[in-house]
């Protein structure tokens, strides 16, 4: 037969094994007996149907021999035997070879399975998808299918019952995906295959399908039917997995399972197998051991890695984790969680909250068992906090506010053919007043909210509470069907015709319907396929359930008085009656509202009647109103008398005199407490306390009268005003009431001028009264304007000043007068016509006024009077009437500016009071009249080209100089052609200088006559003046010429001439000559001569200059200088000059010239890189422009070893010089050079500097050859420094600085310090130091490496021989007998342990006591060692040739079974300790003993009378088969258990029989126990009073030594009577038998406490000795006496020279710390860590500078309290959010290492940052935190060597970022440089930094006070266990134990007594029953015979007792023993010999 594909590894094929020809069924088998067994299946063909057969087959095809102990099991762990082979090996069943049934899972295994639909799925396909209705997503609907499997998973728990739904949407963490997960039973592998089956429902499975309900039994019946039997179909889980995604991988563990069983569906697969052509319905189901997640290879799915991990601890689980989620799913799920999540509460409300629902309102709640479901949903989002809710948390749901706001409830049930069951509730919630409390749905919004405020007209129900609702949603199984709901039934639908309860009450009912499975649903729970058709069926039988009890009594009668009942008692609603008819409100806003409204003239509303006429107030209005009912409005149209709810009524205010005004409220805001009474006075008070008129006086007099006539000016005087009532009480407000809100009233005065314009308000004051002032107006003295007044005084409210107030106007008083003018008494000067001149006539207006400025008019003729001081006034006449002008005003007199004078007119009218009036003027000078002009004489001389001033006046008829505007005057001069005509403006002054231009005549030669005409053309009055002008020639200088004298020969040099000159020669005889206007020669005087300047030298020779010779010229003697000479001849009429410039030329060839451009320095071996020009210069250095190419063959260079090989000399045509290339040296001693340059009979000569080669080697200084290796013992120095030279090729020193120079290595090798790389001094020397070597043996190479402009250096490798270190212990070995079994109680088989050094040799000389044996539990505690481990310590050495081995003998096994693990230690030092691998033993029952009960029983007492209890012998007695330390043993024996009777007495043959009258009774023994029932039969023969003994005989054939039977004596009686006495008799001799027992055991247990002392005495001892020679390792000696003062002195002095080594400078961090209230915060980052190195923890500080701050917790709940705390200002990060996938792994090696390798040889000394951090606290969270900051940051040395890292790294893995100990950066990108990528100074991190841990002398003397302290501690303990021994030896000796001996042998014997009178045997063994040993549970850790006998005592005394004091002591010695009742049924555990 071929066998099925696919192994375990699917690209193997199992392997076909056929033993026995072609059998009729393949089996897969897996060997899974040990880890190193083949992983794969192997198929096995065989044919009989034999269980013997097929082991056989099994042995022979895996090679096992027959004899070997193993079981083959199925996948569920059902052993295969004899009786079920047939029914559990079919074909293609999957099988296990394990060696027991309950042995761990080794390794996964896979398990073919098939998964054909059943044919269901035809019969009912289609039927039913997911869908939405009533806009509601189903995606809730189809989580919900997953929750209801998971309910009936868990419905057997008996805890918590919890389900978790996971969005696991975090795309850091895979793909989304979603998980539910339970602590349900878990499924079978089996179980799993079943579930995957389409359509295979609980009530199908059945047959080969194995299933969890077995041929389902349905659930009893339980309220609201809340079963959890809601997974039914065997679709809706399948159907909704890929509903919401693409694959599903079900993941489960049974309880009694140590499997997990994985399956994966998915629909790419269903697509690859459809593709392929292969088996669609087929697959594997993968079986593996918890927590187990190596198969999970993408990163689509490592989330999977965590939840597996979970898997751990969980007894039982299932989850079902969805991936490929639909991308509308997910968004969904995200923006939606609060709606789908509230929908789930919905559909579980009463699974959540028990039957009666979530009464939040309750005062009690009941106890329910449906508060362990805990459904938790949680989603994880990538960067946001997890949303995490408990749907029990949920208080919005639809059913707690259908319970929360209903006021009364209707409960029924109704029977529907066959067993059909609906239980039923109608809620009753109320109309409220104003409102109905029906709640809202969001998916059924009713729109009926009232939002608006109380202000608003009340609302208008249009509709029903309910809305368009239906009543009923519907529960199956206490789950709800979304999609189904029941509009109503016949009974409880509103009625065609008017009933009980009025219609709108039908609209506030909700209800539920929880109905059993006798329904039908959708598979997907969707909807009801029948349910309303069922309930509205005419045979279903509706009965009401009343105080619990079924009541069958008309249904619809019943709820039609209930619901009255609640509108009566619940409703608050509104009776309108009094009809008057139907109107329309227009004045509504809405149109729509406007009509229909109904009419009422009274209302009855709570228990009071309302009605037109009746006076009302209202509440909650602004303001309050009072007033009278008019009528009360009813929307819509109605006839007669309504209840009703809302409504309006329209009120007229009162008093209606006041307020003419209706207001129309809502019902709801009348005052329903307040009186008529009450109203009635209010308005009343309000009509008499109004104002009504004004009181007024005049305090001070002036009253003035009606109508009086006042002249101007006359004062009013001051008012008094008072306010009376019509009471006549003065009032200051008006009356305090809710209307006029209070209002102060105030008086306003006004008075008020009628003019012929109209009516102004010219005063208006308003008063108020005050506490101690009345209403007051002060004297009016300001009437002066003339006219008709009216004075009125009107009341006034305050803040509006209306004087009117409820229409009728407030009091006020009104006074009519009249003000007119007095007589003149004072004259004003009117405004005066400007300017004022002299000459000019002008007049003076006058103003004539009364006392108050009022116009009047003279009586009489009056002359006015004129005077001014210094001038002349005269006037023609006078005007009289109310315009007085002086007319015809002159003024004559001398004004000295032409700007006027000022003058005081003083105009006087005689006669009045003021009479006088002073006016100042200022008079101008008059029009121009004549022209003064100077100088006077009429001929003026001038010489030409000179202007002549003639100073010019304009004056008035007076003399005086004037101005006015235009004031020009000019002159004309007459004589010659171009003359020049002169002007001046004399507007401003009147006088100026008249002057122009130079008066000049070309071409003069004698005197010329001019004449000069003077005249002001704009003013013709004023006569012209002329003058007459004589011209004479000038004589001024007008030229200058310079001349050069060659000889007698004069050259004249011209204006900008250019003169050729020999350079540095001198110019000679250079004259000058000036020549005047007419071509005069000018003599030339020192006054001449000092005028004449020369730019060419400083000092002139003014001697020379008079003789007309100008200084010498020197011509400069470069040919680049241009002289520019310039001689210049300045005074103050002319500036002459003229200039020439003079160039000088080359001079003869002098000198040659070299110039190096560029440095002067070059290396050996290398060309002078700068270019030497060469130039021929006269002598003053010019170059010679005469020279031509050929003068390079005359160059000649030369110098001490030069090489002239490349020596190249060209000439440059462009700069007329020689260029000398390719300068070198042959190698020769360095410094400086000299090199000769000749030309013809000329040289120069120029320096260079010879250096040194470029780097090109490294050399060893001081170093031997180093061609053999150099021997070095592993941890030891070399023998002296390394230290380096840079040199050349020719190896000359090379001194360049700051080379870097890296010491390579193999990662095998380790060198001290570690620091690897170095750089060059100043001299190019690096001192490498003296370094250890640690590496393995054999040889090593130091690689030096260093570059030098990116050029690798000839570098030096030492070879090193490594010899290993005989002295350094690396591992430990350990041998022992590995095929030994470890029986309980037994003898470990002799461990010999071994120290190995490093050569593999033993290391011997060991102290024995640094070497020891740990043992622990491990199935409490795992592979760590837990803090109460076992340790043991070597045996002795027997023979001293044994040196090196120590050895561990006799050591006792635990005495209880279970899984051990041992591990050897060797202390190398007080810290580091050197562990061997763990060894792990199985620890197996010993050697069955006994049959032992659970609990000794009483000593029976039976008869023989018919009562079966009197007949009963044992009940529920089981036995087990026990080895000798109470471990349950034999569970792999088959037998039984043959129960009999037997006597005494032998003789005896009237034994007692069984019921059923036979003498034996067989039990069959299972598992290692056998349940034990035994009844005597009625009438049973037997003895009576006679003692007889029960024996049960164990019949086990597999065991060699038969066990003991077992032995329990009983009394019979033929009597009833007697038999209980009997009964009485025996229980008191069983309570003896334990008082007997406890006695002994007391005493057994005190001899073993001072066994006890004893031995710890031993072991002070030894613990003091051993620290002793401990102290002397460490230089401390002790003396003998007085330890404890010189040991307590020691550390003290310790403890001061440790504080001072902590007081010591280091590097702190000066951050403050965060307070630590809470355990959950670890404290800020910067104070987790610390660093020893202190560039490290430069630039890790400011690497993580943004992060020092923060403040690191355990949860995310102290996060948020200080995140609250603080207002958000303190970072914080909480250790439970970080995900520690990512985390990097703290052992991980460089990235440069590659399978332990160098990939390239890195420099600069890489290391992870995180290596060099030390934690003092919370390694671990440490390890998180900074793992998460830093990840794989490497520290290396520079920026350097950090590029060339990373440049290496890149070629093959991600490179991380890379911090320098110089402070830079590369990021993990690439990218560095800037400021940002730069660390700052130390300093400039302001503390920021992370601290320096403590210097290592600090842990030498903390290692030092350790062990004082603990010598300290041992001395003491030794003292203290020598006293306690001392006192138990005196206590045994007391006369308190003395009488307890007593009282032992008096019990003794009144048991013998009580043993005769039953007439049993007296036995001196006190019922060995009674005292068979029970051991004590030691189950959690193994615990050696020394320290139970310390538990057994422990036991034996109060926890008050157990006290190891003298003073506790001494109160036993005097106190006798008290034992406890519970003590008398302990007994002692027995010890082994």
């Amino acid at each position: 037969m071929a066998a099925a594909a696919g192994g375990s590894r699917g690209a193997r094929r199992p392997v076909l094994l056929t033993p026995g020809g072609s059998g009729d069924r393949t089996v897969f088998l897996f060997d899974r007996r040990q880890e190193q067994a083949d992983p794969d299946e192997k198929v096995l063909s065989y044919g009989k149907d034999n269980y013997r057969g097929f082991r056989s087959a099994v042995c022979q095809a895996f090679g096992i021999a027959t004899d070997e102990n193993f079981v083959i099991t199925t996948t569920n762990r059902k052993e295969i035997t004899e009786d079920n082979f047939s029914e559990l090996v079919q074909d293609g069943v999957t099988l296990y070879l394990l060696q027991s049934v309950d042995q761990m899972l080794l390794s996964a295994t896979k398990e073919r399975i098939d998964f054909l639909p059943h044919y269901d799925t035809l019969v009912k396909s289609g039927m039913y998808e997911y869908y939405a209705s009533e806009g509601q997503n189903p995606l809730p609907f189809a989580l919900a299918e997953l929750i209801d499997n998971s309910l009936s998973a868990t419905s057997q728990n008996t805890g918590i019952r919890s389900i978790q739904i996971k969005l696991l949407f975090d795309d850091s963490h895979g793909k989304p995906a979603v998980a539910v997960i339970d602590n349900g039973r878990g499924m079978t592998s089996k179980q799993l295959n079943n579930w995957a089956v389409y359509r295979l429902s609980k009530f199908t499975r059945q047959g080969d399908f194995e299933s969890d309900h077995s041929g389902y039994v349905r659930p009893l019946p339980v309220p609201r039917s809340l079963n959890s039997d809601i997974s039914y179909f065997g679709v809706g889980g399948k159907q909704a997995v890929f509903f919401v995604g693409q694959s599903a991988r079900m993941i489960s563990k049974p309880a009694d399972s140590q499997d997990v069983h994985e399956l994966v569906l998915s629909k790419e697969d269903f697509e690859k197998k459809e593709k392929n052509k292969e088996a669609i319905y087929s697959g594997y189901i993968r079986n593996r051991k918890p927590s187990d997640s190596t198969h999970i290879t993408s990163d689509d799915e490592r989330f999977l890695h965590n939840l597996i991990l979970e898997e751990r601890d969980k007894e039982s689980f299932t989850a079902v984790v969805i991936t490929g989620v639909q991308p509308e799913h997910m968004q969904y799920l995200k923006n939606y969680f609060h709606l789908w999540t509230r929908q789930l509460a919905h559909i579980y409300h009463y699974y959540i909250h028990g039957p009666k629902g979530n009464e939040t309102n309750a005062v009690t709640k009941d106890v329910s068992p449906f508060n362990n479901i805990d459904i938790q949903i949680s989603m994880f989002e990538k960067g946001k906090v997890p949303k995490i809710v408990n749907l029990r948390e949920i208080k919005d749901d639809m059913q707690t506010l259908y319970i929360n706001t209903a006021a009364d409830s209707f409960e029924f049930k109704a029977h529907v053919e066959g067993e059909g069951i609906v239980e039923g509730i109608i809620r009753y919630h109320p109309f409220l007043y104003d409102k109905e409390t029906y709640p809202d749905d969001p998916c059924f919004p009713s729109k009926l909210n009232d939002d608006d405020d109380d202000d608003d007209d009340c609302f208008i129900v249009e509709k029903g509470a309910r809305g368009k609702r239906p009543i009923f949603e519907c529960f199956w199984n206490g789950r709800l069907i979304p999609y189904t709901t029941v509009e109503d039934f016949d009974w409880c639908a509103p009625p065609k015709k008017r009933g009980l309860a009025p219609v709108e009450c039908y609209n506030r009912i909700s209800g539920a319907l929880f109905t059993n499975d006798k329904f039908q649903v959708s598979t997907n729970k969707l909807t009801f396929m029948d349910l309303e058709l069922k309930l509205k069926d005419k045979n279903t039988l509706f009965t009401r359930i009343f105080n619990g009890q079924e009541q069958r009594m008309k249904i619809d009668r019943e709820f039609a008085l209930w619901l009255k009942d609640c509108h009566e008692k619940y409703d608050k609603q509104i009776k309108f009656t009094v009809f008057k008819g139907v109107t329309t409100r227009t004045d509504l806003p809405s149109k729509r509202m406007q009509s229909p409204w109904t009419m009422y003239a009274a209302i009855e509303w709570d228990g009071k009647t309302y009605k037109t006429g009746q006076l009302v107030k209202t509440v909650k209005t602004l303001p309050i109103f009072y007033g009278s009912i008019e009528k009360f409005f009813l929307y819509g149209d109605h006839d007669g008398d309504i209840y009703a709810t809302g409504g309006e009524v329209q009120i007229a205010l009162e008093p209606q005199a006041l307020y003419a005004e209706m207001k129309t409220v809502p019902i709801s805001k009348l005052d329903r407490t307040v009186s008529d009474k009450a109203v009635k006075k209010y308005i009343e008070d309000e009509m008499a306390r109004l104002p009504d008129k004004l009181s007024v006086t005049w305090p001070e007099g002036d009253e003035l009268l009606p109508n009086e006539t006042r002249f101007a000016g006359t004062p009013i005087g001051a008012l008094r005003i008072v306010i009376l009532n019509k009471k006549g009480e003065a009032m200051q407000k008006l009356p305090g009431t809710s209307h006029g809100g209070s209002k102060k009233l105030l008086v306003e005065l006004k008075v008020i001028l009628h003019s012929p314009t109209g009516n102004k308000e010219i005063i208006s004051h308003i008063s108020q009264h005050g506490g101690k002032w009345p209403y007051w107006f002060k004297k009016m003295e300001n009437l002066q304007k003339l006219g008709n007044y009216t004075l009125k005084l009107q009341v006034v409210l305050n803040e509006s000043n209306a004087d009117t107030y409820a229409g009728r106007p407030l009091p006020s008083k009104i006074f009519k007068f009249t003000i007119v003018e007095g007589k003149p008494e004072k004259f004003s000067v009117g405004l005066l016509e400007l300017p004022f001149r002299v000459g000019v006539p002008f007049n003076i207006p006058l103003e004539l006024q009364d006392e108050f400025g009022h116009a009047t008019q003279l009586a009489t003729d009056i002359k006015p009077i004129l005077e001014a001081s210094g001038l002349t006034l005269q006037y023609g006449g006078i005007t009289a009437g109310t315009k007085c002008i002086i007319k015809g005003v002159t003024a004559k007199g001398c004004i000295n500016s032409c700007q006027g004078k000022n003058f005081n007119l003083r105009v006087t009218l005689p006669g009045l009071k003021e009479d006088t009036q002073i006016c100042k003027i200022r008079l101008q000078p008059g029009p121009p009249r004549q022209l003064k002009v100077k100088p006077d004489s009429e001929v003026l001389k001038i010489e030409n080209g000179t202007a002549f001033p003639f100073q010019v006046e304009v004056l008035d008829e007076s003399g005086n100089i004037t101005a006015q505007p235009k004031l020009i005057v000019h002159c004309k001069f007459l004589g010659a052609a171009n003359l020049p005509v002169y002007s001046v403006d004399c507007s401003n002054a009147g006088t100026n200088i008249l002057t122009g231009p130079v008066i000049h005549v070309q071409n003069i030669k004698k005197d010329q006559i001019l004449k000069a005409r003077i005249e002001i053309l704009s003013c013709k009055d004023v006569p012209p003046v002329e003058k007459i002008i004589k011209l004479l020639p000038s004589s001024h200088v007008a030229r200058l010429q310079v001349l050069s004298m060659d000889g007698q020969k004069a050259i004249q040099i011209k204006h900008q001439d250019e003169i050729n000159w020999v350079a540095g020669d001198v110019m000679h005889n250079l004259i000058f000559q000036m020549y005047d206007e007419g071509e005069r020669e000018i003599h030339i005087t020192p006054a001449v001569a000092e005028k004449i300047k020369v730019n060419w030298t400083p000092r002139i020779n003014r001697e020379q200059l008079i003789q007309g010779l100008l200084p010498d010229v020197k011509v400069p003697t470069s040919v680049k200088d241009v002289r520019y000479c310039l001689i210049t001849y300045l005074d103050d009429h002319v500036s002459l000059e003229s200039a020439f410039t003079v160039r000088p030329l080359p001079d003869e060839p002098k000198h040659i010239k070299c110039k190096l451009k560029g440095p002067n320095t070059l290396q050996m071996g290398e060309e002078l890189q700068s270019e030497i020009d060469i130039m021929i210069t006269d002598q003053y250095g010019n170059q010679v422009q005469t020279v031509t190419s050929a003068c390079v063959n005359s160059l000649g260079v030369s110098g001490p070893g030069l090489d002239k090989s490349n020596l190249k000399i060209t000439w440059q045509e462009s700069t007329l010089t020689m260029k000398v290339k390719g300068i070198r040296f042959k190698p020769c001693l360095l410094g400086s050079k000299e090199l000769c340059f000749a030309w013809r009979e000329f040289s120069d000569f120029l320096r260079v500097n010879l250096t040194a080669g470029s780097p090109a080697k490294l050399q060893f200084v001081d170093w031997p050859e180093l061609e053999k290796p150099v021997a070095v013992i592993n941890g030891r120095e070399l023998q002296k420094p390394l230290i380096v030279q840079l040199c050349d090729q020719w190896g000359n020193p090379c001194p360049e600085p700051n080379v870097k120079i890296s010491l390579t290595k193999g990662n095998n090798l380790k060198i001290v310090p570690s620091n690897q790389q170095h750089k060059t001094d100043e001299n190019g020397r690096a001192n490498l130091g003296v370094i250890s070597i640690h590496a393995p043996r054999g040889e090593h190479t130091l690689q030096l490496k260093a570059s030098y402009n990116k050029t690798t250096l000839d570098c030096p490798i030492i070879t090193l021989n490594v010899l290993p270190d005989p002295e350094k212990p690396v591992r430990l070995n350990v041998k022992y007998d590995k095929n030994a079994s470890f029986p309980a109680g037994g003898t470990f088989p002799d461990f010999m342990v071994s120290v190995l050094s490093e050569d593999d040799n033993i290391i011997k000389n060991i102290n024995p006591a640094r070497i020891s044996m740990k043992m622990w539990n491990t199935q409490s505690s795992g592979t760590r060692i837990p803090i109460d481990v076992t340790t043991f310590s070597c045996s002795k050495v027997k023979d001293d040739k044994e040196d090196g081995f120590f050895y561990f003998r006799d050591k006792v096994v635990p005495e209880r079974v279970g899984t051990y693990s041992i591990q050897f230690t060797f202390a190398m030092d007080k810290t580091n300790m050197l562990s061997s691998d763990q060894i792990i033993v199985e620890v197996v029952p010993n050697d069955p003993v006994r049959l032992s009960p659970d609990s000794l029983p009483a000593t029976p007492a039976v008869s023989n009378v018919r009562a079966l209890t009197s007949r009963t012998l044992v009940k529920d007695l089981y036995l087990h088969v026990m080895d000798e330390y109470n471990n349950h043993t034999g569970i792999d024996l088959v037998g039984k258990i043959i129960a009999k009777i037997k006597s005494p007495n032998e003789d005896d043959i009237e034994i007692p029989q069984f019921q059923g009258k036979v003498s034996a009774i067989e039990f069959p023994f299972h598992r290692g126990s056998a349940e034990i029932n035994l009844v005597l039969a009625e009438n049973s023969p037997g003895r009576d009073s006679t003692e007889y003994i029960l024996v049960f005989e164990p019949d086990l054939p597999a065991l060699k030594k038969p066990l003991e039977p077992y032995y329990l004596s009983f009394m019979f009686y033929n009597d009833f009577k007697k038999q209980q006495q009997m009964a009485t008799l025996t229980k008191e001799r069983d309570q003896l038998s334990h008082s007997i027992g406890v006695y002994r055991n007391w005493f057994d247990t005190t001899n073993q406490l001072v066994t006890e002392i004893k031995c710890q005495v031993k072991e002070a001892e030894t613990r003091e000795t051993h620290l002793k020679n401990e102290l002397k390792k460490h230089q401390i000696e002790l003396p003998q006496i007085n330890t404890l003062q010189y040991v307590d002195s020691l550390i003290k002095q310790k403890m001061l020279d440790q504080e001072g080594v902590m007081k010591q400078p280091r590097r702190t961090c000066t951050l403050p710390s965060y307070p630590k209230g809470n355990p959950d915060i670890l404290g800020k980052i910067a104070h987790l860590a610390q660093i020893e190195d202190n560039e490290a923890a430069k630039v890790i500080s400011w690497h993580l500078a943004s992060d020092m701050d923060c403040v690191v917790t355990l949860t995310t709940e102290a996060a948020r309290s200080i995140f609250d705390e603080t207002q958000g200002r303190q970072q914080v990060l909480p250790l439970d959010s970080i995900y520690k996938k990512t985390l990097p792994d703290w052992n991980r090696p460089l990235p440069h290492l590659r399978n332990g390798r160098n990939y390239f040889k890195p420099i600069g000394n890489p290391v992870f940052a995180r290596d060099l951090l030390t934690f003092p606290d919370n390694v671990e969270h440490c390890q998180t935190v900074f793992g998460m900051l830093l990840g794989d940051t490497i520290i290396i040395d520079n920026l350097d060597a950090a590029n060339h890292y990373r440049k290496e790294v890149v070629k093959i893995t991600h490179c991380p970022t890379l911090l320098t100990r110089e402070g830079d950066r590369i990021r993990s990108n690439g990218k560095f440089g800037g400021l940002q990528n730069k660390a700052p100074p130390m300093d400039k991190l302001r503390g920021m930094v992370f601290g320096a841990p403590m210097p290592k002398l600090y842990s030498t003397f903390s290692g030092q006070i350790d062990l004082l302290q603990q010598y300290r501690a041992a001395v003491v303990k030794l003292d203290s266990v020598n006293k306690d021994l001392d006192l138990h030896l005196q206590s045994l000796n007391t006369p308190e134990v003395q009488k307890k001996k007593q009282e032992l042998a008096e019990q003794e014997k009144s048991l013998k007594l009580i043993e005769q009178k039953l007439g049993m045997t007296p036995s001196d063994r006190v019922t060995e029953s009674l005292l068979q040993p029970i051991m004590l549970d030691m189950s959690d850790t193994p615990i050696p015979p020394k320290r139970m006998r310390r538990e057994t005592v422990k036991k034996l005394y109060s926890s008050e007792e157990w006290i190891s004091s003298p003073t506790k002591k001494q109160q036993q010695q005097q106190q006798p023993l008290q034992i406890s009742s519970s003590e008398l049924n302990g007994t002692p555990r027995k010890r082994k010999a």
